[in-house]
């Protein structure tokens, strides 16, 4: 006989922040757990792209300006805090999302090795491996520097995570699951 069911996770008002490398899992975990949680998501790669489009920029010259300019990396900012603070509960999925989204009740950094990030960036872009490869190292080191110099944070530092998981370890549902495991402990 099964137990009897925990009590839901104020899920209505919960906010979940999901960063991570590029290729890390960051979006495939994020749809997976805002559609098991029953709540919104806020996709800062979206936010970036739907910019960029209003921008009239291609993804890449937008990318190019953001390396150059702060205003670009803080348009994107400000969005997404404006777009979360609009949300009683959602995933924010973002590389620093754990920094703008000032009430998040969790916290989470997916981590994977570079030869893993760069098969599935190569799979998605229909690129060879050794050039997702070069792209992923060329994007951190910008990404590092850019986010060093404009809030002074540092990417390498995992500290200011609630959980921090390898994702070539599981598939993403059973990432979810482990997400949703360490909700249960949260007030």
């Amino acid at each position: 006989m099964k137990g009897k069911p925990s009590p839901p996770i104020r899920r209505n008002k919960l906010k979940i922040t999901l960063s991570g490398s590029p290729g890390s899992g960051k979006t495939t975990v994020a749809r997976l757990l805002s559609k098991k949680l029953h709540i919104h998501l806020v996709s800062v790669g979206k936010m970036f792209r739907k910019i960029a489009e209003e921008k009239g920029l291609s993804l890449a010259d937008f990318g190019k300006l953001a390396e150059t300019d702060v205003e670009f990396d803080r348009m994107v900012d400000e969005r997404q805090k404006e777009e979360a603070k609009k949300l009683r509960g959602a995933v924010i999925d973002g590389r620093l999302s754990w920094y703008f989204i000032e009430d998040a009740d969790l916290r989470v950094w997916l981590k994977t090795p570079l030869k893993i990030r760069a098969e599935r960036i190569a799979g998605r872009e229909k690129i060879p491996v050794q050039e997702a490869e070069r792209q992923i190292v060329a994007r951190e080191a910008c990404e590092l520097k850019r986010y060093r110099d404009y809030y002074k944070i540092d990417l390498n530092d995992l500290s200011v995570y609630d959980l921090v998981i390898d994702t070539s370890r599981w598939k993403p549902d059973e990432i979810v699951q482990i997400i949703t495991a360490s909700l249960k402990g949260l007030k």
